[in-house]
């Protein structure tokens, strides 16, 4: 993302300082952000296929297929995994290291309203990775050194990328289902090595996986056994939007409930953000008089340790006599990697016939 210092430039004040005292060395050069822009963002209509990470500073998007990956490995100096949320994965420990065994699937290891957070089939929604497993911090408890410690998971493999067409103003995020998996992970030295299989095996595959530092995780694709490129380099995005398994209060307790249009935040590369509140008659005004001796610094403080503080709060999601819409009332103040600042706000929902996953924001760098 950013102030990229060429390495022409540093390959010539070597040679510049060797070779002649008397020379004059440029300046290394600084790519400056992008100061304003409009984002398109390539979901893919309402059955909002892509993932799309934004990266502000350059004004640029990548968008992947949500069902192409499986698990994620970070690469920080944890060993945790995290499962795709996006398309409703849910796994359970089981009490076996035994992968070779024959497991049958368990119907009630699934994202829906009568699956409770507390059972700990998905990861915590924070994007926390922290915890004791269980959904206290990722679903797949952290990956112990001590190799018989490391159980057996039985895998819900959620659900392929729908192909219906909706109503219009609907979504149709879940299609075929993907079926089930048992995997195993330990650790070799600093790389993860998965053992995966389908329920009825007796004989597994493995695969090994290392970390790679400039990225949040490694991704992994359990039906073709290889490695898949979903997130940029960590440095290098700022927002997703992503269909996303979120908790949902319920009486006393919260259920795991899914979420179309929702907006994560690059938590784990250190972007952050909070909520301006307004009103829909003086927020053009507001945003266009938000300056940067408006920042509140403090305000950062919960999207350090929270990816959804823009979630799905940007929009409103309609009903059985309402059409989608965006919220009218709010913009927000992003912090990326390197410290620049923006505000942006939504302009669009949908597109102009009314069909959901087209959203469109625009923002600008505050100096």
């Amino acid at each position: 993302m950013k102030k990229s210092i060429f390495i022409l430039a540093f390959a010539s004040f070597i040679f510049a300082s060797c070779s002649d005292d008397n020379t004059t060395v440029d300046e290394p050069v600084i790519v400056k952000p992008i100061e304003s822009g409009t984002v398109k963002a390539a979901v893919g209509g309402p059955n909002q296929p892509n993932q799309v990470f934004v990266d502000l500073s350059t004004n640029t998007q990548t968008g992947i297929k949500r069902d192409t990956w499986d698990l994620g490995f970070s690469t920080g100096s944890d060993f945790r995994v995290i499962i795709n949320g996006s398309v409703k994965m849910a796994v359970k420990k089981l009490d076996t290291n035994n992968i070779d065994a024959v497991q049958t699937a368990d119907a009630t290891v699934a994202v829906g309203y009568t699956t409770l957070s507390t059972l700990g089939y998905v990861d915590d929604p924070t994007g926390v990775l922290a915890g004791s497993g269980a959904g206290i911090g990722t679903a797949i408890a952290e990956i112990s050194a001590t190799a018989a410690d490391n159980k057996v998971y039985l895998v819900n493999m959620g659900f392929e990328v729908g192909t219906t067409t909706p109503n219009v103003g609907s979504v149709a995020l879940d299609g075929t289902a993907r079926g089930w998996k048992k995997i195993r992970i330990i650790r070799e030295g600093n790389d993860y090595i998965v053992d995966y299989a389908n329920l009825a095996d007796t004989t597994h595959k493995t695969v090994k996986i290392s970390k790679k530092a400039d990225f949040n995780f490694t991704f992994l694709n359990l039906t073709s056994g290889q490695e898949v490129s979903v997130q940029p380099a960590k440095k290098q995005w700022d927002l997703s939007f992503t269909g996303f398994t979120n908790y949902f209060p319920s009486g006393e307790s919260n259920i795991t409930y899914y979420f179309a249009d929702f907006i994560t935040t690059n938590v784990h590369g250190g972007s952050s953000v909070y909520m301006v509140e307004s009103s829909a008659e003086t927020i053009d005004a507001e945003y266009t008089a938000f300056a940067k001796a408006n920042v509140l610094e403090t305000n950062f403080t919960k999207s350090k340790t929270d990816q959804r503080v823009i979630g799905d709060s940007w929009r409103n999601g309609g009903g059985p006599s309402t059409q989608p819409s965006i919220k009218d009332t709010r913009f927000y103040i992003l912090k990326d990697t390197d410290g620049n600042v923006f505000k942006l706000r939504f302009r669009a929902l949908t597109n102009d016939a009314g069909e959901r996953g087209y959203p469109v924001f625009e923002y600008q760098l505050l100096k």
